[in-house]
């Protein structure tokens, strides 16, 4: 298979190193996290990352001339993911129906009136 940087793909941790992991992704392809691309924030472990065996989701970086070799990234697939997951769930939380200050003003005074009630009872 032909690899392209930015594409998602997905392998399986081989084998850890101080500064980086190594990665099937298939019988002709591997790849290497480097220890800068596991995570935003300082990595002084990368086994509280990734585990040997362990299925990850990972954004290809760079290509070999070859293509047999990928330079990969963890934060960067999950940066993506969590783009995406955010995306969709913010068009799902807007109300549909008159927006603004119109709509506040028309119901004030219905809720004034219901406050009042609620203080009478």
């Amino acid at each position: 298979m032909m690899y392209i940087p930015g594409q998602i793909v997905e392998g399986v941790i081989t084998g850890i190193q101080p500064y980086g992991a190594f990665v099937y992704i298939d019988e002709k392809t591997s790849g290497l996290v480097h220890i800068s691309e596991l995570s935003d924030s300082f990595v002084r472990d990368i086994a509280q990352y990734v585990q040997i065996g362990e299925r990850v989701t990972l954004k290809i970086i760079d290509v070999d001339a070859s293509g047999n070799q990928l330079r990969l990234s963890l934060k960067a697939a999950r940066q993506q993911t969590l783009r995406s997951a955010s995306k969709g769930s913010r068009t799902a939380k807007i109300p549909k129906g008159n927006l603004g200050f119109t709509t506040l003003a028309k119901l004030l005074p219905q809720w004034i009136a219901q406050a009042k009630e609620k203080k009478h009872d």
